[in-house]
């Protein structure tokens, strides 16, 4: 019987030949993905357009929701196999709207990659009255993987990568009180929380999905440079982290730590077609391979166990599907 991965037991490097500096096309080269179809959750910018560039490169045609089509046309123009479709992930109306849209074309779901998400913003809630960064960031995953689920059943052999990030270090989740209405709101733990969530909701949605040949991935990109993450953030923020001067201009050492955008998407991509996860699944990858189980924040590399706790898992399911009111029944 395969093993699962509650308290990390499977988290050991896989020796997969990558590391930090390796780029997306260089763990895609000789992977042939003609015939297969993805779905890539902001796909149009970022780590989450060179996912789709790469992808489509290998043959794969690429599905990419958006919330600015008109963006979404601009900086996907020119990359064949790309197909765009409106939703919005702060929407659960606009999630089920797009789901049903995909479901109705017939197509099986080869690989499903929960790209999309926000860091640094303020207080803000969606018309459940969910914190924002939890409903984006994770909640978001989980409906779509359950809207989704017939599809990935269907390819007989699929994949879900959903990004989460290092910063999962900054907070567990907060059981009882994941949105904020009894304690201050700090951003920082909000996305902490919300990344949290999604090593959690990994591990156990690839438990439960593996009888069906689905296996589920968590992924760290890495600290990025170029990309849109950071646009709210306010200067004292990022003064306040050690990250910029007091003129507002990044640190060198803070510049020279960080990875492209074509490294950045190395793990998503890593994780999606590497044929050393073909048996294995529910871990946390970081650097094109499967993280070390890690409580040190400082340490820019590891997971940290309290986010592949059993208990907390599949306590987070039942809020889940309570918070969403989605059954998510496999």
């Amino acid at each position: 019987m395969e093993q699962n991965n509650y308290q990390g037991a499977l988290q050991q490097p896989a020796g997969s030949g990558f590391n930090a500096k390796s780029t997306a096309s260089d763990v895609i080269n000789g992977i042939d993905l003609t015939g297969k179809i993805a779905i890539v959750t902001g796909g149009n910018t970022g780590i989450g357009l060179e996912t789709t560039k790469v992808l489509a490169a290998a043959g794969a045609t690429v599905v990419v929701p958006a919330r600015d089509i008109e963006k979404a046309e601009k900086n996907l123009r020119g990359i064949h196999n790309v197909e765009i479709l409106p939703m919005d992930l702060m929407n659960p109306a606009s999630i089920d709207a797009f789901a049903n849209s995909f479901l109705a074309s017939g197509r099986p779901l080869h690989l499903l990659i929960n790209n999309a998400g926000i860091m640094w913003v303020p207080l803000r809630r969606d018309e459940r009255g969910i914190e924002s960064q939890l409903a984006t960031n994770y909640l978001a995953q989980f409906q779509l993987a359950a809207r989704l689920w017939p599809a990935l059943k269907k390819a007989n052999g699929a994949r879900v990568i959903n990004v989460s990030s290092h910063g999962h270090h900054f907070a567990p989740v907060s059981f009882e009180d994941p949105n904020f209405l009894r304690r201050e709101y700090e951003t920082l733990l909000g996305y902490g929380q919300s990344k949290t969530a999604v090593n959690l909701f990994s591990m156990e949605l690839d438990n439960q999905a593996r009888s069906s040949k689905v296996r589920v991935y968590s992924v760290h990109p890495g600290s990025i440079g170029g990309t849109e993450l950071g646009r709210e953030a306010p200067l004292e923020l990022f003064q306040k982290m050690g990250f910029v001067d007091a003129g507002g201009h990044l640190l060198p050492e803070v510049a020279a730590a960080l990875k492209t955008i074509p490294q950045g998407a190395a793990t998503t991509v890593w994780c999606a077609t590497s044929a050393l996860l073909d048996n294995i699944g529910g871990v946390y990858c970081e650097d094109a391979d499967i993280a070390v189980l890690s409580t040190d924040i400082t340490n820019s590399k590891g997971v940290n166990p309290y986010s592949l706790d059993e208990a907390s898992a599949k306590k987070l399911w039942t809020i889940t599907e309570e918070m969403t009111g989605i059954k998510f029944t496999l």
